[in-house]
């Protein structure tokens, strides 16, 4: 599985760096490294939604807050 978190300069503003930490430590933590691979883009071309995070092809946005919610709901089910 692959998710991918914009770090564009909107998206930024908007805390993706929080976003990737915590995805980062969710993934660790449910023993999944090897089955989900996390990854970074520029600009997906939806700033006004962003935090923007693509669930393989499916686009999501996720906030710092709202991040753990996504794992549980999207991510888990998934793997």
């Amino acid at each position: 599985m692959k998710i991918t978190i914009c770090i564009g300069s909107s998206c930024h503003l908007k805390g993706s760096r929080q976003v990737v930490e915590e995805l980062q430590y969710l993934v660790a933590q449910h023993n999944l490294k090897d089955d989900v691979d996390l990854c970074g883009a520029f600009c997906m071309g939806d700033c006004v939604n962003g935090v923007n995070v693509k669930l393989d092809d499916e686009k999501f946005s996720v906030s710092p807050e709202t991040v753990k919610d996504f794992f549980e709901k999207e991510v888990l089910p998934r793997v």
